[in-house]
């Protein structure tokens, strides 16, 4: 298995399909768009042709392998391998015009994630590593950032289309961290999030209600950047637990605060 070859192959496809992108988004048709399963969780006849141009190029880059996308392609494979797909992170600063979006692919091999892709689609910035090597943008190198204090940080969070129960404590942990940063950004895209974590621009991102395609990529491109991603609990189960806990050098930090407030 050459994953240098194949990453080359599937950078190369989100070149494609982000350009798909980038013109449908000049004359979208707003009478396209789709409510899921509540008002504020959209979708567009741009995510699903995405998704399609997606799954059959990696059907093609890497035969027999399963898919896991957002857009409904549930596919187990005759392989070990596995493609978690978010053809369009950030939907609804898309349908709005907010030039915040990225597709984000990651390769999963048994339990393992091996090669990460988030193509940030506006400002064509390409983020990508793959397993025993490197993290990149652009094929340049990246690390996350030297800060190791919390008070020198800005972090980023997202808001969840589901409430739960613990929204109160989550409203809690946003607070303190406003106290004690140099603030904290809502850009929208956690695959975005987590590959500005990964090129130091931010130095932590902490989110609940998410979904393993928000955070496959983003997540094994940190890691590879020398960053930490667990769950709240401070496990490895942020893929399917549905909460993340990511940074740099502050993840101790970020953590006491997080779980101070989120198991009260």
């Amino acid at each position: 298995m050459n994953l240098a070859s194949i990453e080359e192959k599937v950078i190369a496809l989100t070149e494609e399909v982000a350009a798909f992108i980038r013109h449908e988004s000049k004359n979208f048709d707003r009478s396209r768009i789709e409510q899921k399963d509540s008002f504020s969780n959209l979708v567009s006849y741009v995510d699903k042709e995405s998704e399609n141009k997606l799954v059959n190029g990696l059907d093609k880059i890497l035969p027999g392998s399963g898919f896991l996308g957002e857009e409904g392609t549930q596919a187990k494979g005759s392989n070990e391998y596995q493609w978690i797909i978010d053809p369009l992170d950030g939907t609804t600063n898309f349908l709005h015009g907010v030039p915040i979006f990225a597709i984000s692919i990651g390769l999963r091999r048994g339990e393992q994630t091996v090669l990460g892709v988030v193509n940030e689609v506006s400002h064509r910035e390409c983020f990508h590593a793959i397993k025993g090597g490197k993290a990149y943008c652009n094929k340049e190198e990246i690390r996350v950032s030297p800060i190791t204090t919390l008070n020198e940080s800005l972090l980023a969070t997202g808001f969840p289309y589901y409430h739960s129960d613990k929204k109160d404590q989550y409203i809690d942990i946003i607070k303190t961290f406003l106290e004690k940063t140099h603030g904290i950004r809502r850009l929208g895209s956690a695959a975005i999030d987590l590959a500005y974590v990964a090129c130091g621009r931010l130095e932590g991102f902490f989110e609940y209600d998410l979904k393993p395609w928000d955070v496959a990529g983003g997540a094994f491109i940190l890691q590879q950047a020398g960053g930490q991603a667990t769950d709240f609990s401070g496990g490895y189960n942020f893929l399917f637990g549905g909460e993340i806990c990511a940074s740099g050098n502050i993840h101790n930090e970020m953590l006491k605060i997080i779980q101070r407030e989120w198991f009260k």
